[in-house]
C-alpha cells in the first residue's frame, strides 16, 4: 500500500503540474535538470568516517546505497529526463556519501518495499520521509535529518497572517484531506475550539487539487492544511498561496524524519554526526533553502529519538 504522505503529496504535485500552465512569471523556479549544476558538495569527514564500524559490510564495497521513493517533489521527483532522480533527500544523500568517504548509488524503489530491502541488505540506507516511529524503531535505527510539519497556507494576497494554535483556526474554512494526520488535528482543534465557546470550524474536502486551489483563490476557502513540503513547492512554483503557519505531524508529540538504517548496524551514529556538520557548515540551511524547505530544518540531528507511539 502506498504510503499515506506520498499518496497525499504525488495527489498535490498532479495538481501542481496542472495548474503551471498558469503560472505567474514571479514564480520561483526549481533546477528540474539531471545535471543538478546547484547541487553542494563537501569535503570529507574525518570525525564521521572514523565512525563507521570497521566490520560493516556495504551493499558495494566504498558505496552508500540509498533507497529513495520517488513522487513527492520537493523531497523526491524525477528529473527532465525522466529518470535521474532529484531533490531534498537526494541532495542529503549526496552530501552523506561524500562526508564518510563514499561515492553515492541512489536505488528508486517502492515505498512498501523499502524495510525488506533495507532488512536484507540491497541497500545500505533509506533516505526518503521515513518517520520515526516507536514500532519502526525496534526494527531500524534513525538519525534525524528534518521536521514533519504539515502547512497552513493562505491565499497570497488574503488577510489571515498567521495560523498556530486551535484558537487560529475557529470559524475558518478549512481544506484538507479526508483520513489524513491533519485532519485528525483539525477535529481535535475544533472540539477544544467549541468546548470554549469559540465558533466551529468548516473542513472541506476536494477530489483534486486543482479544485481545492480554485475554492482557496475564489474565497470559498480560507486555508489548506497539507503536507509542508510539497504545499512549498506549490508556492514558490505558482506564486498563488503562502504559508501562514506550521503543525508538527506528531501534534500533540513531535515527529521528525530520519535517516534509516539496519538496527545495531552502527552507520546511525556516524550519519548523524555528517547531519550535525552540515548544520555547522551552512550546507545544511542551504540545501533546504533550495528546495523551499526551511521551515522545516533541525538544530540537531538526533539518533533513535522518541518516536511516534504506535496506534
Amino acid at each position: 500500500m502506498e504510503h499515506a504522505f506520498f499518496r497525499s503529496a504525488r495527489m498535490l504535485a498532479a495538481g501542481a503540474l496542472t495548474l503551471l500552465v498558469s503560472a505567474p512569471v514571479h514564480a520561483q523556479q526549481f533546477d528540474l535538470s539531471p545535471e543538478q549544476p546547484g547541487r553542494l558538495h563537501t569535503q570529507k569527514d574525518p570525525k564521521a568516517a572514523s565512525a563507521l564500524p570497521k566490520d560493516f559490510k556495504f551493499a558495494r564495497a566504498g558505496v552508500l546505497t540509498v533507497a529513495v521513493a520517488v513522487g513527492a517533489p520537493p523531497i523526491t521527483a524525477y528529473a527532465t529526463d525522466a529518470k535521474t532522480v532529484i531533490g531534498f533527500d537526494p541532495d542529503l544523500a549526496s552530501l552523506v556519501a561524500e562526508s564518510l568517504g563514499l561515492k553515492l548509488e541512489l536505488l528508486s524503489v517502492a515505498w512498501a518495499d523499502w524495510p525488506l530491502g533495507l532488512t536484507s541488505g540491497k541497500y545500505d540506507a533509506v533516505i526518503s520521509n521515513v518517520g520515526v516511529t516507536e514500532q519502526r524503531k525496534r526494527k531500524f535505527d534513525f538519525s534525524t535529518y528534518r521536521q514533519g510539519l504539515h502547512g497552513f497556507y493562505v491565499k497570497k494576497d488574503g488577510p489571515i497572517t498567521s495560523i498556530k494554535e486551535p484558537k487560529d483556526v475557529a470559524g475558518l474554512r478549512i481544506i484538507v484531506s479526508s483520513g489524513t494526520i491533519q485532519e485528525r488535528i483539525l477535529l481535535e482543534w475544533d472540539k477544544q475550539n467549541t468546548a470554549n465557546g469559540l465558533k466551529p470550524l468548516e473542513l472541506q474536502y476536494y477530489d483534486d487539487d486543482a479544485a481545492a486551489d480554485l475554492a482557496l483563490q475564489s474565497g470559498r476557502a480560507d486555508a489548506n492544511l497539507g503536507p509542508n513540503a510539497v504545499q512549498a513547492w506549490q508556492a514558490a512554483t505558482l506564486g498563488r498561496k503562502r504559508l501562514v503557519g506550521t503543525i508538527n505531524a506528531g501534534w500533540p508529540l513531535t515527529a521528525e524524519v530520519g535517516v534509516t538504517t539496519r538496527k545495531g548496524s552502527g552507520l546511525a551514529e556516524p550519519i548523524s554526526i555528517v547531519i550535525d556538520g552540515l548544520i555547522a557548515s551552512g550546507q545544511y540551511q542551504a540545501t533546504l533553502s533550495r528546495w523551499n524547505l526551511t521551515p522545516e530544518g533541525l538544530q540537531a540531528s538526533k539518533v533513535n529519538p522518541p518516536g511516534l507511539p504506535a496506534n
